[in-house]
């Protein structure tokens, strides 16, 4: 039992990390952008995706894509 909750803990961790990456990836595609558009936006319930969304043709095409991939169809 002890060994499963171990091996759980490690795959949890080990996608932790990866999903952390790409947030990390995804937040210096859009650092700019959001600098320059959406700075005084209050983070939190999609305010900041919805910011950039409303600027899409004005992005940088890398924040683009990630706005694109991250924005609720």
């Amino acid at each position: 039992m002890r060994i499963a909750v171990s091996v759980l803990f490690l795959l949890a961790q080990m996608t932790a990390s990866v999903a952390l990456a790409q947030t990390a990836a995804e937040r210096e595609a859009c650092q700019a952008d959001y600098e320059k558009f959406c700075k005084g936006v209050q983070p939190g319930g999609g305010r900041i995706i919805k910011c950039l969304n409303d600027h899409l043709s004005d992005l940088a095409p890398q924040c683009q894509k990630v706005v694109k991939e991250n924005t609720p169809q």
